[in-house]
C-alpha cells in the first residue's frame, strides 16, 4: 500500500511538472484580449465567432458557431508553441489579413470556400506558426484588427435550457454519440485514431484534425449540417458514396495543411432535412472513417 500511495504522489508531481498552469496562458490571452480554453488533448483554443456576419444558405441563417467559427489553437504556452487556425473572412478581408500574417513570420497553408450558395461570400483562410506563444498571438490579434471581426470580450453567454431540445436527442441517438449543445449548435469533435505530426510535433485534435460535425436547427422539424470529415486518401471516396447516398451535398474537398503526416484531405459538406435522416447519412460517413 505504501508503495502504491508513493507511486500515485510522484505520478501528481510529475503531471503538475509538465501540465500548463492557468496562469500560464494569461499573456496570450491579454494578447488576443479574450479567454481560451484549455482542452482535454492539452489544447489552448480561442473561438472568434463572427458574429458580425449575416450569412444565409438555402434561405438559413447561419449560426456564428455552425460555419462562421474563426479560431486559433496553441500547442504550449512557451517559446516553442505551436498555433494553428483557420479565419472565417469576407472577400475584401482577405488580401490585408494574409499579408499581416505573412508579413510577421506566419505560414498561409489554405484559402477557399467551406460552403456553397451563401450570401455574403465568406472565404477560410487556415494558418500556421511556431515561436513564442504571446508573440503569434500579437501577430493574429494586429492581423484580425483589420478585418471586422469582432474583438472584444465576447458577451456572456445566456444560459442553454437545462434539457436540450428533441432535435438534439434524436441526432445524438443516431450518430450514437454525445454532443456539445452551445448557442443553438450541437457540435461533436472527433479525434483521428492514429496521430497526426508536421515537423516532428505532434498536432492536437483540437487544432484542427479532428472530425468536426454541427447542427442547428432550422425551421419546423428540420435541422442544418454543416463541418468537415478529416480524411486519409483511401478514405475520401467511400466517405463521398456514403452522403451522396443520403443526400448530403459534397461542398469542397481539399487540404488544409502543407506538411501532415499522414497526408490529410478535408471533406466539407451540407444539408438540410429532418433530425433523422440527416443524422442518418453523417452516422453513415463516419462508420468509414478511423476515429477513436
Amino acid at each position: 500500500m505504501f508503495a502504491l500511495i508513493q507511486l500515485l504522489v510522484l505520478s501528481c508531481a510529475v503531471l503538475a511538472q509538465t501540465a500548463p498552469a492557468a496562469n500560464d496562458w494569461k499573456a496570450v490571452e491579454q494578447a488576443l484580449g479574450r479567454s481560451g480554453q484549455l482542452q482535454v488533448d492539452g489544447a489552448y483554443k480561442f473561438g472568434l465567432p463572427r458574429g458580425d456576419l449575416k450569412v444565409t444558405v438555402d434561405a438559413v441563417q447561419v449560426k456564428p458557431t455552425l460555419a462562421l467559427g474563426s479560431w486559433v489553437a496553441f500547442s504550449s504556452p512557451g517559446p516553442d508553441a505551436m498555433l494553428m487556425g483557420d479565419l472565417v473572412l469576407a472577400e475584401d478581408e482577405v488580401s490585408p489579413v494574409m499579408l499581416a500574417l505573412q508579413e510577421n513570420g506566419l505560414q498561409i497553408t489554405a484559402l477557399h470556400n467551406h460552403v456553397l450558395h451563401e450570401t455574403p461570400r465568406v472565404m477560410y483562410m487556415h494558418y500556421m506558426g511556431q515561436g513564442p506563444s504571446s508573440k503569434l498571438a500579437s501577430t493574429l490579434q494586429a492581423a484580425l484588427a483589420l478585418s471586422k471581426t469582432p474583438l472584444g470580450k465576447p458577451a456572456a453567454a445566456g444560459e442553454e435550457p437545462p434539457n436540450p431540445p428533441e432535435w438534439v436527442k434524436s441526432v445524438e441517438g443516431t450518430i450514437g454519440r454525445k454532443g456539445t449543445f452551445k448557442g443553438g449548435v450541437l457540435s461533436f469533435g472527433l479525434p483521428r485514431a492514429e496521430a497526426i505530426t508536421m515537423d516532428g510535433m505532434t498536432i492536437a485534435p483540437a487544432q484542427g484534425v479532428a472530425e468536426s460535425i454541427n447542427f442547428q436547427e432550422a425551421g419546423p422539424g428540420k435541422v442544418a449540417t454543416t463541418g468537415d470529415f478529416v480524411l486519409t486518401a483511401e478514405e475520401v471516396n467511400p466517405v463521398i458514396s456514403a452522403l451522396e447516398e443520403h443526400k448530403i451535398d459534397i461542398t469542397a474537398l481539399h487540404s488544409h495543411m502543407l506538411e501532415e503526416q499522414p497526408r490529410l484531405f478535408f471533406m466539407h459538406f451540407w444539408a438540410l432535412g429532418s433530425p433523422e435522416s440527416v443524422a442518418a447519412g453523417i452516422s453513415a460517413a463516419l462508420k468509414r472513417v478511423a476515429i477513436k
